[in-house]
C-alpha cells in the first residue's frame, strides 16, 4: 500500500519536476505511466511532441531489425470521432486529443528484408575488416534474402506447416527455432509492435503526456476510420492528452513480485 500511495503522489508531482526541468529518472516516468481514462479537454498537447515520441519509439527493438509496423498519429477531429466509436466509445477515446494507432505490416517483409540487408552491406563496406568482408556478407544476404523470406512468407497456413515439420525434424538432432508456423510469427510480429508502443508510452510520460493502451476496439472499423490497407493488422490504439484528477482509476496495484520473479 505505502509503495502504489508512494506511486500517486510521484504522478501528481510530475508536472512540477517538468516545470522546474528537473530530469526524470527512469523509476520517475514508469511511476509517472498511468492507463488514463479521462482528458482534461482544456489542455491541448503538442502534435510535434507526439511525433517526436513516435520518432523516439522506432528506436525499439524489433525480431531480427524487421520493423514490420507503422504508427497513425491522429489529430483530425473527424476521424477522432469516428475512433472513439470504434473503441466502443470509451471515455478514454472520447477524451482523448490526440490518438496513435499502431499497426503491424507483415506483407512488408521482402522490402524491409532487402533495405536492411542494403544497409547491412554498406556497413560491411565501410567497417569491416577486408578479410571478413565476403564471410560477413554472405552470412547477411543468407539470412535478409533467403531465411527470412521463408520465415515470414504465408500461403493459407501451409507454409507454416512445411516449416514447423522442418523444424521438429532438424529438432531431434540440435537445437532449433521450433515457433515458425504462421501464426507464431504473426504473433512474434505483434511482440515487436508492442515493443515500440511501450517505449512511445514511456516517452510520452517523459514529455510530460499522458496515454492509455486499448485493447477494446472494433479492428474492422478502426481500419475502416484509418482507411488501412486489408493486410493491416491493428496492433494497438493509445490514446494521449494531459489527465484529469479522476482519469486514473485508484491506486496502481501489482502482484507480489515474489510471485512474478525466479532466479534460477
Amino acid at each position: 500500500m505505502m509503495r502504489s500511495q508512494w506511486c500517486v503522489d510521484v504522478t501528481w508531482g510530475f508536472y512540477n519536476r517538468k516545470n522546474d526541468k528537473t530530469e526524470m529518472s527512469l523509476q520517475d516516468i514508469l511511476d509517472h505511466r498511468r492507463a488514463v481514462r479521462h482528458y482534461d479537454p482544456a489542455q491541448p498537447i503538442d502534435a510535434g511532441m507526439v511525433k517526436k515520441c513516435i520518432e523516439l519509439a522506432s528506436l525499439a527493438p524489433t525480431s531480427s531489425n524487421m520493423q514490420l509496423w507503422e504508427a497513425f498519429h491522429v489529430t483530425d477531429k473527424t476521424v477522432l470521432g469516428k475512433l472513439a466509436h470504434a473503441c466502443l466509445d470509451q471515455r478514454s477515446a472520447r477524451t482523448a486529443q490526440q490518438i496513435v494507432v499502431f499497426v503491424t505490416r507483415q506483407s512488408l517483409y521482402k522490402q524491409h528484408a532487402k533495405a536492411i540487408l542494403d544497409a547491412a552491406i554498406d556497413d560491411i563496406n565501410r567497417n569491416s575488416p577486408e578479410e571478413k568482408k565476403e564471410k560477413h556478407m554472405k552470412l547477411q544476404t543468407a539470412y535478409y534474402a533467403k531465411l527470412i523470406p521463408f520465415i515470414y512468407s504465408r500461403c493459407f497456413g501451409l507454409w507454416g506447416l512445411v516449416r514447423k515439420v522442418l523444424a521438429q525434424c532438424i529438432g531431434l538432432s540440435r537445437p532449433i527455432m521450433r515457433q515458425v508456423s504462421e501464426g507464431d510469427v504473426r504473433v512474434c510480429v505483434h511482440k515487436s509492435c508492442a515493443l515500440v508502443a511501450q517505449t512511445f508510452m514511456l516517452a510520452m510520460s517523459e514529455a510530460g503526456y499522458d496515454t492509455c493502451p486499448l485493447e477494446g476496439f472494433d479492428s474492422r472499423l478502426v481500419k475502416k476510420a484509418l482507411n488501412l490497407p486489408y493486410d493491416t493488422e491493428i496492433n494497438m490504439v493509445i490514446t494521449c492528452g494531459i489527465r484529469m484528477p479522476d482519469g486514473v482509476r485508484g491506486l496502481r496495484y501489482r502482484l507480489p513480485f515474489s510471485e512474478m520473479y525466479r532466479r534460477i
